[in-house]
């Protein structure tokens, strides 16, 4: 077995895992991808998130957050569940949080207090963030320089922008977390070519399982669901696009997540 793999994105809870989760867990963790970083969207899937990954300390880590299509269920009383599961050893970034301008369905000026808010809280804990940014590149950028001072470090999730949005998240010091819409040959072609600009220490690699599943796997997941076992193969994909050995991708992509998140993970 090579170096360790981090998968800083699954949606684990999703019910597409309902029959199988543990194994799931359990067949990534074979393959040295390990540990797994679920994604919190809203405070219920948060806490869930969470009290999953309580189960599998240093195999499981969660976000806590509110994604931009849940924003308009928030209430005076979000920020504070999220500041208690923040405080949770297993909680490690607060997110996904951003904002959606592609599917509206928060209304944008909602989307834009909360996001505000979890910014406030990242700061207040020193803790990263976890980021979501759709059809909305201006104001969401515009919104993160503003937190700029107050904000340890930041992840722009599932990248698929264009080059100057990449240039403009770059040069503002943020992560970029790459999925397996690089092994997309259609839509995933600019990202093929993009990658390259991104530095080797700001990039991190996630499945978003069960989502965006790569189009060149060899063999095809029964029923399409993508899941953390395939994080090798984004992997080898974003060597094979940079000219770097999988090795060095794998290590790298290793150490920044560690970083990044604060987990101490065992070799």
């Amino acid at each position: 077995m090579g170096t360790s793999l981090i998968d800083i994105g699954v949606n684990l809870l999703h019910r597409s895992f309902h029959e199988d989760r543990e194994q799931v867990v359990e067949r990534a963790a074979v393959e040295g991808i390990t540990p797994l970083i679920i994604t919190g969207t809203s405070v219920r899937s948060s806490r869930e998130a969470s009290q999953y990954a309580a189960r599998y300390p240093g195999k499981l880590y969660a976000t806590a957050g509110v994604h931009p299509h849940d924003a308009k269920g928030c209430t005076p009383d979000t920020i504070q569940q999220l500041r208690t599961l923040a405080g949770q050893p297993q909680v490690v970034a607060i997110g996904e949080c951003g904002l959606d301008y592609n599917r509206d369905f928060s209304p944008r000026d909602v989307q834009r207090q909360w996001f505000r808010e979890q910014m406030k809280l990242a700061g207040e804990l020193k803790m990263p963030l976890f980021l979501h940014e759709r059809d909305a590149h201006e104001d969401f950028a515009a919104m993160l320089r503003e937190h700029h001072g107050s904000v340890d470090k930041a992840v722009v999730h599932c990248f698929t922008g264009t080059a100057q949005e990449l240039h403009t998240y770059v040069d503002m010091g943020l992560y970029i977390g790459i999925t397996g819409w690089i092994c997309d040959e259609r839509r995933g072609k600019h990202l093929r070519e993009l990658i390259r600009d991104i530095p080797l220490d700001r990039l991190m690699i996630e499945t978003d399982a069960p989502f965006l599943t790569p189009r060149n796997l060899p063999v095809k997941p029964k029923e399409g669901r993508n899941e953390p076992i395939y994080l090798a193969h984004i992997a080898a994909t974003v060597a094979e696009c940079t000219g770097r050995s999988i090795m060095e991708i794998e290590i790298a992509t290793t150490e920044t997540a560690k970083r990044f998140f604060g987990l101490s993970v065992e070799e």
